[in-house]
């Protein structure tokens, strides 16, 4: 491999002849050869639209010369489009703050900028990597700038992905509508309901989770870029701060306003942590979804088998013809890892000191991390998954009627204590609660066939004595407004 020698304030070090990064991107690869890990495709994007946003608003304000400005705007435009990613080398675990990633996206511009004026990788005297490229900012404000942006560009997807699958399970909802099942709690025998309630109630679990994310991801959208080191705005100036977040509303099409407060969003990443807790709360709504799935399709045989799951892929290198419930066992292994994510997150939080957090760089991979493997599970969970379920309709209805639970709608007619002897006694000696309650001559048979209507049940109030039902609960879907649609809050 050829070589080229490159001097930084430490010193000279050597440096691959054609590499785009430079001295300081070699010294922290050297450093920190920690993980493997290296930074989120977002975060290298995010960077590089800062990079470009600043050369224009510096173009504009006379700061830089119109051919180093163009020339750094044609690189940035590059590497948007794909070109030169692998020259991004630094591992997510590195010195604080994210300097040597800020230094790697510096290096990177300014040697193709650089060679696009007809000078060779390495010379820097057409295109600096500090003096031009970093021109008015810091690895304060660019960093945290490029992380919000990140998870700008992350958050309508990741919430389309939640609400695509709410529609799902409300698809779902309405199609099993007219299935009768055992309600249960405690993992014990509970009322009647139908299986469309109970995918209504997951379907607006996952909505709301998504609402979630879109509301928390608005705090996002104040950024601190021209505040520089501190949130003083040295070298940089409002006129820059302007200009340069007016360019990335105007790349990305979202609306972007400069902090109200340098110094809140330059010392503090609570808005990142606050993203970061509705992406763990969706994580925590889709866990439960997943566990739920897997406990109804647990069998066929000896187990609820109340729906069937997509068969994906066979699952047994020992057992011929078992089939597992692969993909919510995926599922809820990403939401483990989402909320470890988030633990992180909110640990690294904590830990900023004075004018700034230093533990950014382990902050943003963690929460764009947790934002990838979320919308893509949900994904899918949706499309190989949640699609394809379908309902055992007999099955259900035999667990319904070998359990007891259906006494509770006794309760009203002939008290607490007289439902629950009979209930125990049902248990006790496989007789019917119909039977029982005959036999003891407690309720006349056309009154106790009112009672014991399980379809009745499903619906709420009193059953028996011709009172109102509860409105739409009949239906399954468990959220307002069209059915088959989840809806949005």
């Amino acid at each position: 491999m050829d070589f080229r020698t490159e001097r930084d304030p430490l010193g000279e070090l050597t440096v691959p002849a054609d590499a785009y990064y430079g001295i300081q991107t070699a010294r922290a690869a050297d450093n920190f050869p920690i993980s493997g890990l290296r930074a989120h495709a977002d975060l290298v994007t995010a960077t590089i639209l800062v990079k470009k946003a600043a050369a224009e608003a510096n173009l504009t304000l006379g700061r830089l010369p119109s051919d180093v400005a163009g020339a750094i705007v044609s690189a940035a435009d590059e590497l948007l489009a794909g070109g030169l990613r692998d020259e991004f080398i630094v591992d997510v675990y590195q010195a604080g703050a994210g300097t040597s990633h800020n230094m790697n996206a510096n290096e990177v511009l300014a040697n193709r900028a650089a060679e696009l004026l007809g000078e060779p990788r390495g010379r820097y005297t057409r295109v600096h990597p500090n003096d031009h490229v970093n021109m008015g900012q810091s690895t304060n404000d660019v960093f945290p700038t490029a992380t919000r942006l990140a998870l700008l560009l992350g958050a309508r997807p990741l919430a389309a992905a939640a609400h695509a699958l709410a529609d799902s399970l409300a698809r779902k909802a309405g199609e099993f509508a007219g299935v009768l099942k055992t309600g249960r709690t405690h993992l014990q025998d509970a009322v009647p309901m139908t299986l469309g309630q109970e995918f209504g109630g997951y379907s607006a679990c996952v909505c709301r989770g998504g609402d979630d994310v879109a509301k928390a991801s608005e705090q996002l959208r104040e950024l601190n870029l021209g505040a520089t080191a501190v949130g003083t705005g040295l070298n940089a100036g409002d006129d820059y701060r302007r200009l340069a977040i007016d360019n990335l509303s105007r790349y990305t099409g979202l609306a972007l306003e400069p902090a109200r407060n340098l110094f809140r969003v330059t010392q503090s990443m609570g808005d990142v942590l606050a993203y970061s807790g509705a992406m763990r709360r969706l994580a925590v709504e889709l866990g439960k979804v997943a566990s739920d799935l897997r406990l109804l399709s647990m069998g066929p045989r000896a187990g609820l088998a109340e729906i069937a799951l997509p068969v994906v892929q066979p699952g047994s290198s020992i057992m011929p013809g078992k089939v597992n419930p692969s993909i919510p066992e995926m599922v809820n292994q990403v939401c483990f890892q989402v909320i470890g994510c988030d633990t992180t997150v909110a640990i690294a939080c904590e830990a900023g000191q004075l004018e700034l957090n230093v533990m950014m760089p382990v902050i943003a991979w963690n929460a764009l991390h947790a934002s990838t493997i979320l919308r893509e599970s949900m994904k899918v969970l949706r499309m190989r998954c949640t699609d394809g379920i379908v309902a055992n309709d007999a099955h259900a209805r035999e667990l319904l009627d070998r359990s007891t639970a259906a006494a509770t709608a006794l309760s009203p007619h002939i008290g607490y204590e007289a439902t629950a002897d009979i209930a125990k006694e049902a248990v006790r000696s496989g007789r019917s609660i119909r039977e029982l309650v005959l036999a003891r001559g407690l309720l006349d048979a056309r009154t106790l066939d009112d009672v014991l209507s399980v379809e009745a049940m499903t619906r709420g109030g009193i059953v028996g004595t011709g009172e109102a039902r509860g409105a739409g609960t009949a239906r399954g879907a468990g959220t307002e407004g069209e059915p088959g649609k989840a809806r949005r809050s």
